[in-house]
């Protein structure tokens, strides 16, 4: 009687609805978190600048986040972090949840970095790449008007006497790049360091330096007024905005080539959708007509990559500049 009672066809059907209810319940807790967990973006994302407003990266970054707020329906904040070696910057990065919401702008100054100054991060174990935004070239640059028109000039000049050059700021792209271009060339010349790019254009006008070097977005005012001209651009191949300029290889010396970049980063341990789905989007914002054509007046480039490209870029930044920090003698501080 009893296993018949158990058994019967009423309680039977009791406990499959019952059954039925829990699963259908259970099934719909679990989901819920995974649907919230595959939506991404669902809240602003911020991210941290290691330079101060009006910059290029800085520039760039909102010109680009503009973009990718329409796209995402959520606002893009800009934080900026301005500080050496990008430390604050990153440390706001690391200390904020790995998921997504805050990213890093790191720039090639950050793969100089660690061989400059003792970092208490790792930027390649720490971080890993979203995608690059943008790259850019340097100008060399000669005084407007002044006796060395080309590159083979200045190249000529230096056969007869040691030629000066400067740059700002020693261990920055600029700094670098001139050090870089002298051990290439193997010039008799000594890189004199300014404290900003107005004291650059100061010393070419007065003739104080033969050479500087520096970004087009710094310059661009002084070369449409004459004060500075040219003489070639550091990159791979000539650019949209100075198309009549040679590159450095193009004017003589072969062997040297210097980018700039900046690039999303987010700290290590962000889940992949956020990192997937920024390259996305990223990638599709950077092939908008009207976003390039802002971009390039600039001075930039934009151009996104893989986040395995972007590791390579940062990677072998690091190594090329480490050497060129080693050559010119500057003390990690």
């Amino acid at each position: 009687m009893i296993f018949q009672h158990a058994g019967s066809p009423l309680r039977i059907a009791r406990r499959l609805l019952a059954s039925l209810v829990l699963a259908t319940g259970a099934t719909g807790l679990c989901a819920a978190p995974a649907a919230a967990q595959s939506k991404y973006p669902s809240q602003p994302i911020r991210v941290v600048v290691p330079f101060g407003v009006g910059g290029l990266a800085d520039i760039t970054m909102r010109i680009v986040a503009k973009e990718l707020s329409l796209r995402f329906g959520d606002n893009i904040i800009i934080d900026n972090r301005p500080g050496a070696g990008g430390i604050a910057a990153a440390n706001a990065v690391l200390s904020a949840a790995h998921d997504g919401y805050t990213v890093a702008l790191f720039a090639n100054g950050t793969a100089i970095a660690g061989s400059l100054i003792k970092l208490p991060f790792d930027p390649e174990k720490d971080f890993k790449p979203v995608s690059r935004i943008a790259y850019f070239d340097l100008l060399v640059l000669a005084k407007g008007g002044g006796k060395l028109n080309t590159l083979h000039d200045v190249l000529a000049a230096a056969a007869k006497r040691q030629i000066t050059m400067g740059a700002i700021n020693p261990g920055s792209t600029q700094n670098l790049s001139t050090e870089l271009f002298k051990s290439t060339a193997k010039l008799n010349a000594v890189v004199v360091p300014y404290r900003n790019t107005g004291d650059v254009i100061s010393g070419l006008v007065r003739g104080d330096i033969d050479v500087g070097f520096e970004s087009y977005a710094a310059v661009k005012g002084s070369i449409a007024a004459g004060q500075v001209r040219a003489l070639a651009t550091t990159g791979s191949k000539r650019t949209a905005w100075l198309p009549d300029v040679p590159t450095v290889a193009e004017a003589g010396v072969q062997n040297y080539e210097v980018t700039g970049w900046n690039a999303l980063y987010v700290a290590n341990g962000t889940p992949q959708v956020a990192v997937d789905t920024l390259n996305r989007q990223l990638g599709e914002v950077l092939s908008s007509p009207a976003l390039r054509t802002q971009l390039r007046a600039l001075g930039t480039e934009p151009m996104g990559s893989t986040p395995a490209e972007m590791a390579k870029i940062f990677h072998d930044d690091a190594v090329k500049w480490h050497e060129v920090i080693e050559r010119a003698g500057i003390k990690p501080q």
